[in-house]
């Protein structure tokens, strides 16, 4: 792994106000499995799971961050993973359309929220599970494709909303979506490129020159973190929201200038989810 940066050569790192739409866990339990984490026979407490999300949600706020609210739906047990529900950048939101027919439901309550709340809304006609796979830095998009989105899908990520579209092919099956193998620390840096961090392994080789070409100054990630989901955080430019168990990211944050604020979603984290799988932020 790289070595992080000294403090003394830490940057000063600015923070931006930042809107997230979220879905509560009401009806949250395993029932059936379609990645890695998931297990239905091992048991699930959805109480918790509410008290780990509200914590979340207070953190948001007191961050000063906007939240807002799209309604659970009984028998859609993974909407609280809301990320996975669409992708939007300059007022436009293009929808999910799910790969397993288990969530392909919670695209129809997405696709009504966009339109109810300003975003010019665009049908998909590819597979692709919106903020799972597709993450916003420094005025282009990364693109993941490989296990629950489609490579078509980049096609159309770039006629939607005309900005260039990096293509990255996920190979390990354990970081299925893009939000588990990379995070966008800084999206629009004023100093350099936009800032990653992510774990190489997660990408074949053609997607590990890309990144390295691009992002040069990334925070490694090791695979034992990754597994427990640190890279499936939440950043503001300064605030980076993290598994609190994840302690070497956590202190690599810290080195590069950023303030690490740890949570609890151990709960979700039976269904494959984080921070970043329960938050989709809403770009106007």
């Amino acid at each position: 792994m790289a070595p992080a940066p000294t403090p003394e050569a830490a940057p000063t790192r600015t923070a931006s106000p930042r809107s997230y739409l979220m879905c509560r866990p009401e009806y949250f339990t395993v029932s059936y499995a379609i990645n890695p984490f998931m297990n239905p026979d091992a048991p699930t407490d959805t109480a918790r799971a509410l008290r780990q999300w509200d914590a979340l949600v207070g953190v948001y706020r007191g961050l000063g961050h906007e939240v807002a609210f799209l309604g659970p739906v009984p028998g859609l047990v993974d909407m609280v993973f809301a990320a996975n529900g669409g992708f939007t950048v300059d007022g436009r939101a293009y929808v999910a359309s799910f790969a397993h027919p288990e969530r392909r439901a919670e695209a129809d309550s997405f696709r009504a929220w966009f339109a109810a709340h300003g975003f010019e809304t665009h049908e998909p006609a590819s597979v692709n599970e919106g903020e799972g796979d597709f993450a916003f830095a420094g005025g282009v998009i990364l693109a993941g494709h490989g296990f629950r989105s489609s490579a078509e899908s980049h096609t159309e990520l770039a006629r939607v909303f005309g900005r260039e579209v990096l293509s990255l092919r996920l190979v390990d099956e354990r970081f299925y979506h893009l939000d588990v193998a990379l995070t966008v620390l800084d999206s629009e840096a004023i100093d350099g490129p936009a800032r990653i961090a992510y774990l190489p392994s997660a990408f074949d080789e053609a997607g590990r020159a890309l990144l390295a070409d691009r992002f040069p100054d990334s925070i490694l990630v090791s695979e034992e973190e990754a597994a427990i989901l640190a890279l499936n955080s939440v950043s503001d430019g300064r605030n980076v929201v993290v598994a609190q168990d994840a302690h070497d990211y956590i202190a690599a944050l810290a080195a590069a200038g950023y303030t690490p604020v740890p949570v609890d979603l151990s709960e979700l984290l039976k269904s494959g989810g984080g921070v970043k799988c329960v938050s989709q932020e809403l770009r106007r």
